[in-house]
């Protein structure tokens, strides 16, 4: 969701002013537990022998026998999270600082409360209601707003606190597990609701300071997360969910169900590589130094890239070659030079990649894991960049039994988080797929990668020399020779020519189909003929769907923003970058350039190619592995038989 016009300033005498009802919270409270059952409290020592600690409880009156009797509990968070260090006298840093933000967090939440109620007319219905003045026609309402409001304080609460101590989220981890006490009968209640279960979780995992910040943190997403998917189904909640306030002093922005990030970069020790480093993928290199400068250009105040709106921006793609011919080299390349350019203009820059070690064997852990990377590098507040390598390895084909089960929820929530129903494109991030078999990755999810890099290494002999006198180094004498070193290197001749290599197929497969179309029909020259052409290779191909055409044409439209933006803008911030957001765009749509009948025909080739080439090693492999288990099936036929007779 992009940010809203509707935006307006959270004042902080209407949040100081709820500071009294939010420490009243914190000190305690009582609450009967509705959902949730309460953990179990560990036994009091008996006063003598054979005398329990306290006696049985069992209503005696008729008809109550098989009520409900959990006792009103006694909720106090404040001395619950100074005990958490084994009961120092002297609050420590930590602790003062997590009471200090659930404090914070309380008194936004609730006034953002009072706005909702404010805006819809909700607080003339309560006052009536205590007047014992509600009329019943309005009864309905009056329960709707309540749950409207009770949602939008305890999302806001979740959303303020996981953002104000989001300076504590260390190493530590707390698997929390699923909120259940989410009471959305009135505000008051939802919170004394969250609270309870809070003071459970703190109880039970907050061993120390840095336990019991991680408890906090994890409670508030699991509370955001189940609080946002009650609200998808929730009606009254426009007021809320259209609207935007700020918290000037925080730096905090609520906006509806989307949770508030704090903009921090990612310290970065990866060895960085400059684009002369990089030998031979002239494509991939090309369009990952373009990539770069387009992630530049995005807009934090309209939270929108202007190539995410012209289009031509690649927010995912795949990046596949033999092993050796430089995907981790190309990742660093990409990563430095985006590094850089975030420094220069003082943006967040926040990298992050995706690894076998995310895979856990915990149910449903590999899946959370993957949904956090996507967040992290999601972060509307950064520029982001998200790496997954080797995801052959990392995310299942569904139906393949050699898949874990932590490997198919990868697929699930990459799948979703690429090209879901929920996807928004802002421009400020990319997620790069690199495989050195991208025939084992999953047909759906490698049809979401929106481009192809291939990553084909070093091809030429001037490639070749220009690799050696690079990782040679300079401490030696052996003379160059005759040769005008990294001069193949230089990207737009490269490029060129490599667009041009597709104006025919590369793979025989696919080669055969373009000789017959072209034979039917004459040159490819319409978008009818085009189109044939597409039908031709779905034919021959059945995967070939409608998403490798909307693929094709996004990089048809990559094709059309062929062009570099100058390094001036990315050296000098206000040239270009510290611009508003229509100035811009209107720059970049000057350098715009017209979409030609080649750049359509390559870009075809390029996907169809790619394809092909996945199927043909797919399906090879398969053939050599039912090949393989029918010799084994032979032998152990025939020694069975042997050891028989």
């Amino acid at each position: 969701m992009s940010q809203t016009s509707d935006q307006m300033e959270l004042r902080e005498d209407d949040i100081r002013k709820h500071y009294p009802a939010a420490l009243s919270m914190l000190e305690g409270f009582d609450h009967a537990p509705r959902i949730a059952k309460p953990a179990e409290a560990a036994a009091a020592p008996e006063r003598s022998s054979g005398i329990g600690s306290r006696r049985a409880f069992r209503s005696t009156t008729p008809g109550l026998v098989t009520r409900r009797t959990a006792r009103s509990e006694g909720v106090q968070l404040i001395a619950r999270i100074e005990g958490a260090d084994g009961g120092d006298a002297l609050t420590s840093p930590v602790q003062a600082h997590v009471l200090q933000g659930l404090r914070r967090a309380l008194a936004i939440a609730l006034a953002i409360g009072e706005q909702y109620s404010d805006r819809t007319g909700l607080s003339d219905l309560k006052r009536q209601n205590l007047e014992g003045a509600l009329p019943a026609g309005k009864k309905a309402e009056f329960s709707e707003g309540l749950s409207a409001e009770a949602l939008a304080v305890l999302y806001t609460f979740a959303n303020a606190t996981s953002f104000l101590l989001a300076d504590h989220a260390g190493e530590d981890t707390v698997e929390v597990g699923e909120v259940d006490e989410i009471l959305t009968e009135n505000a008051q209640l939802a919170l004394h609701g969250a609270l309870w279960e809070l003071d459970q979780d703190v109880a039970t995992h907050g061993a120390d300071d840095a336990k019991t910040a991680a408890t906090v943190l994890a409670f508030a997403e699991q509370v955001m997360g189940k609080v946002a998917a009650r609200a998808s189904t929730a009606t009254g909640l426009a007021p809320f969910t259209g609207a935007s306030w700020k918290v000037e002093d925080d730096d905090l922005t609520i906006q509806g169900f989307t949770p508030a990030r704090k903009a921090k970069g990612t310290t970065l020790t990866m060895t960085f590589k400059k684009p002369n480093e990089v030998v031979g993928n002239h494509i991939a290199k090309y369009q990952a130094m373009k990539l770069s400068k387009m992630l530049m250009a995005y807009d934090f105040d309209r939270r929108l890239n202007p190539f995410a709106e012209l289009g031509g921006f690649i927010f995912t793609f795949m990046g596949d070659g033999k092993p050796g011919t430089g995907k981790t080299t190309l990742i660093q390349m990409m990563a430095g030079l985006i590094n850089d350019y975030c420094k220069v203009a003082g943006y967040a820059f926040r990298y992050q990649n995706f690894g076998i070690d995310n895979i856990d064997s915990y149910q449903g852990k590999s899946g959370q894991n993957a949904k956090a990377f996507v967040q992290n590098v999601l972060d509307p507040g950064v520029i982001g960049f998200g790496t997954i390598d080797d995801i052959d390895q990392i995310a299942g084909k569904r139906g393949d039994r050699q898949s874990s089960a932590g490997q198919q929820e990868v697929t699930a929530v990459f799948m979703e988080a690429f090209a879901g129903a929920n996807t928004v494109v802002r421009g400020n991030c990319t997620f790069g797929m690199f495989s050195n078999y991208p025939e084992n990755v999953d047909d759906a999810l490698r049809q979401r990668a929106g481009a192809r890099f291939l990553v084909d290494g070093p091809q030429t002999r001037e490639d070749y020399i220009d690799i050696l006198a690079l990782l040679m180094g300079k401490k030696h004498d052996i003379p160059l020779g005759d040769h005008e070193l990294f001069a193949a290197q230089e990207i737009k001749k490269a490029v060129a020519a490599s667009f041009e290599s597709h104006s025919r197929p590369h793979e025989e497969g696919l080669a055969k189909v373009f000789e017959r179309v072209q034979a039917q029909i004459g040159d490819l020259d319409t978008i009818a003929k085009m189109g044939t052409y597409l039908k031709a290779i779905q034919e021959a191909d059945e995967r070939f769907t409608g998403r490798a055409i909307k693929n094709i044409t996004d990089a048809v439209k990559v094709r059309a923003m062929d062009f570099e933006l100058p390094d001036e803008w990315m050296e000098n911030p206000d040239l270009f970058l510290f611009r508003d957001y229509d100035t811009k765009r209107a720059m970049i749509e000057e350098l715009r350039q017209p979409i030609t009948i080649d750049m359509v025909l390559q870009e075809v080739n390029r996907y169809a190619d790619s394809e092909f080439r996945y199927a043909d090693k797919s399906d090879e492999v398969a053939i050599e592995n039912m090949v393989r288990d029918f010799g084994r099936q032979e032998e152990a036929k025939r020694r069975y038989l042997e050891g028989k007779g």
